[in-house]
């Protein structure tokens, strides 16, 4: 089985910034990041395709946020800068087994294995 392993979360004020780490076991397609607060749906916030190594940004968090990987050690990052409340979710990295369209990498039906999150809060 394919694990997934999250890091970085934290508390911060409005304004700061947190970097999250994620580790996925094996080499996978694409990996993203997604998020979800209490009685929310499951949004995802940023993408990036393995191979072209393009990205994918939600609208809430463009200019803000930047996904990156280091596709050696098969791990991928979040870079969140200027973090604002509503911000505030547990934060979950995810892999896929397979190729998927652009269009679908903010989907979580793209994706195949999941980490247990960790959490981000950000006060006012």
């Amino acid at each position: 089985q394919v694990l997934v392993v999250e890091s970085g979360g934290g508390s911060v004020q409005a304004g700061g910034s947190l970097r999250l780490s994620c580790v996925v076991s094996d080499y996978t397609d694409n990996s993203a990041w997604f998020r979800q607060a209490p009685g929310k749906e499951r949004e995802g916030v940023a993408a990036i395709s393995t191979y072209s190594g393009s990205t994918y940004y939600a609208d809430s968090v463009k200019g803000r946020f930047t996904i990156s990987r280091d596709n050696a050690k098969n791990t991928v990052f979040l870079q969140m800068n200027n973090l604002k409340p509503e911000d505030t979710a547990m934060y979950y990295c995810a892999a896929a087994a397979q190729w998927w369209p652009a269009a679908s990498l903010l989907r979580p039906q793209a994706y195949d294995y999941w980490g247990q999150g960790t959490q981000v809060t950000v006060s006012s």
